[in-house]
């Protein structure tokens, strides 16, 4: 059973709620839902009045933004954010953080966080994913079609940054490993440039903010999960129907180097946004794309300017009538 609604870090206006979800190898699984206390006026008069809002982190990551939550409950919706199991305010002592071998296992996370919420008939449902929870997400809505009303996607990792052809030629041997040696360890991939980058722009805020749940160099990787990984690109490459309306916001474009550079800061520094552009055309028949001028991988962590022009850009693509269509 679900634990009570309790305070948060992120402090006044925010709450969190333990969600067990049974158990692995490495002990008790559980997510932790946070919601955003609604504005008690824009919430009976604000244009999303009837939709709650459901946001998943990316890969070494969490949820920390209020500004994020800010931005939905102005609007009238009801937000809440998802800390996935070994994720964040989720992960216990002894456990491989983001470790995982199959993205359909978290069904049960999201199902419970829907359960906690009490999304009902009436009510329309938003999902909104960062980077590995846009790819979650996307295949989420493709096997459960019809329960979204909108995907709003921020930076989706929807193709490896190898491309297609490096994914098809790397996914045999990581499947190989997969098998014998799942949580072995991996060659490093994350040299701090992201990180660097989100301090030198002034995104990151002192409250809240737990080095450990988010390290600069990313939690390390392992053959298990990253054979997931792939396997969700092959899914999406081969093409979905996620069944509504998804907005896909990206850098306009990628900085994805082996040694620093200061244009990382107004750059995708993690995926090649041209890529995951192509990738996005496969997610369904109703796909807006976004190019956001100077952003970063995470785009609403980016400098004012182009964070402001993301926010903008989703309200603009809500107003046109994107819920509608679903």
């Amino acid at each position: 059973m679900a634990g009570e609604w309790a305070p948060d870090i992120l402090g006044d206006g925010f709450e969190q709620r333990t969600l067990p979800l049974g158990e692995d190898d490495e002990g008790p699984l559980v997510a932790t839902l946070i919601r955003s206390i609604p504005n008690p006026i824009r919430v009976l008069a604000g244009p999303l009045r009837d939709v709650d809002v459901l946001s998943v982190h990316g890969w070494s990551d969490y949820f920390f933004q209020p500004a994020q939550a800010r931005f939905w409950t102005e609007l009238g919706a009801h937000f809440y954010a998802l800390d996935l199991r070994k994720y964040g305010r989720s992960l216990r002592d002894g456990q491989t953080p983001g470790y995982i071998t199959d993205l359909t296992d978290y069904d049960v996370d999201i199902e419970a966080a829907l359960a906690a919420v009490g999304h009902r008939r009436g009510r329309r449902l938003v999902l909104l994913g960062h980077s590995t929870g846009g790819l979650i997400l996307s295949l989420w809505a493709a096997r459960h079609r019809g329960r979204a009303a909108a995907l709003v996607l921020n930076s989706p990792w929807l193709e490896l940054q190898l491309g297609a052809m490096g994914r098809q030629a790397l996914a045999p041997l990581v499947q190989a490993r997969a098998r014998w040696d799942p949580r072995g360890q991996q060659a490093t991939v994350d040299f701090g440039f992201y990180t660097r980058a989100q301090h030198e722009v002034g995104a990151l805020p002192a409250l809240a903010y737990h080095d450990e749940w988010r390290p600069e160099f990313g939690f390390a990787t392992h053959p298990g999960w990253l054979a997931a990984i792939l396997q969700g690109h092959r899914t999406i490459a081969y093409g979905v129907e996620v069944g509504c309306p998804a907005l896909v916001l990206l850098s306009a474009r990628s900085a994805v180097q082996l040694a620093w550079r200061d244009d990382m800061t107004s750059a995708d520094s993690v995926l090649i946004v041209d890529d995951i552009a192509r990738a996005a055309s496969r997610l369904g028949r109703d796909v807006s794309i976004a190019r956001i001028d100077g952003a970063l991988h995470d785009v609403f962590l980016s400098r004012p300017e182009p964070r402001a022009a993301a926010y903008r850009a989703v309200e603009r693509w809500l107003i046109w009538g994107a819920l509608d269509r679903s």
